[in-house]
């Protein structure tokens, strides 16, 4: 193979494989199949499901032509080969071409088949519609529900678009370059299977963890899946999920910094004395989570050695606003995470009106 041919075969090769599995580089420069075809996908916010059945199409009809397109470059390329003229051509490129317009034709065929019946054949709407029970009566109503979940903002998402992880109220979802797996929540029970460690990772210079979940459904019609996160995304994934997660491995769970901090501060407020909520008042929903009422209330209980007017806490007039856990979440944000030993004694505003306080002012509602 003349140097000009292998220069575009490996060439070709990384192209291939990066548009494929689009690197960071090929998300960032637009060459994506999402990006190219945006404007017949239309909004994934708007029609989650009828965007990833558009999507999973295209991609399948544009992946099918890399064979054929190597094929029409190589005729660019190397044009002593004579791969215009198929009489002449050997036959070894007489067979890929063969195979690269039959994958074509297949893939093509395919794709019509999926989209007869308004898309009802599609492997997406199949499997919605193990799902199409009451209250949802076929695979439509399935889509409109997991529509109307993915637009709201508290919804876990995370992973590349390749792997993507999306937890609602209701649904599982797990996003891949072809399909879309779909579980419910009531019928699903998910296990901890596997835990790896990276020492080296792009996104932070500390070593992470990676585990792995099977997420399994009563339903015999819904196809089990794994679906991987950083350990630190854990917590999160916890309180978004309904279903029961179990550790068949025993596997070792890291957690952050601020998790652990968390937990402590937690531990240390259940100590502190508490707020009695005055007859008549009624609680209102945590600003910051809007998920669980406000279970919080600043009250300056720490004293000095100096006494009081020595110490540098001050006084909070706030109504109960914040629940435990997002109190706690602020707090460790405000503190100086090269420093962690320093968190428990030191003092941050109120997120509110700015007084400060120490985590002995935190108190309880009861």
């Amino acid at each position: 193979m003349e140097s000009s041919a292998v220069t575009f075969t490996l060439a070709y090769i990384v192209f291939a494989f990066c548009f494929v599995f689009t690197p960071t580089e090929f998300r960032s420069a637009g060459l994506t199949v999402q990006n190219l075809f945006s404007s017949w996908l239309g909004s994934e916010d708007v029609g989650f499901i009828q965007y990833h059945v558009k999507r999973t199409s295209i991609t399948i009809l544009v992946h099918s032509t890399l064979p054929l397109g190597y094929y029409t470059g190589m005729c660019i390329a190397a044009p002593e080969k004579n791969l215009g003229y198929i009489h002449q051509v050997s036959d070894s490129w007489r067979a890929f071409l063969l195979f690269s317009l039959c994958l074509q034709l297949a893939t093509w065929t395919l794709v019509i088949y999926w989209s007869r019946l308004r898309w009802s054949n599609h492997p997406i709407s199949r499997a919605l519609r193990a799902h199409a029970l009451p209250p949802h009566p076929g695979w439509g109503a399935v889509a409109t529900s997991i529509n109307t979940e993915f637009r709201r903002i508290d919804k876990f998402a995370t992973g590349a678009p390749g792997a993507r992880v999306i937890i609602t109220d209701t649904w599982v979802l797990k996003v891949t370059t072809y399909h879309v797996y779909v579980a419910l929540q009531s019928d699903s029970h998910l296990t901890v299977t596997e835990s790896r460690q990276h020492q080296l990772s792009p996104d932070s210079a500390s070593p992470t963890q990676t585990l792995t979940l099977r997420v399994e459904s009563i339903n015999p019609a819904v196809r089990s899946f794994d679906i991987r996160l950083n350990s630190t995304e854990y917590a999160e994934l916890r309180e978004k999920l309904h279903a029961p997660v179990r550790n068949a491995s025993n596997v070792v769970i890291h957690q952050t910094i601020s998790e652990l901090f968390l937990d402590t501060f937690k531990a240390q407020v259940e100590l502190n004395e508490p707020y009695m909520l005055p007859s008549g008042q009624e609680l209102e929903s945590c600003i910051g989570c809007m998920q669980v009422p406000a279970g919080t209330k600043l009250i300056r209980l720490c004293r000095e050695d100096g006494g009081d007017n020595d110490s540098e806490c001050q006084q909070c007039f706030c109504r109960p606003m914040w629940c435990l856990s997002c109190l706690g979440r602020w707090f460790a944000s405000r503190q100086d995470q090269q420093r962690p030993e320093t968190w428990l004694a030191s003092r941050v505003p109120c997120p509110t009106c700015r007084a400060k306080f120490c985590i002995l002012d935190v108190c309880l509602v009861h």
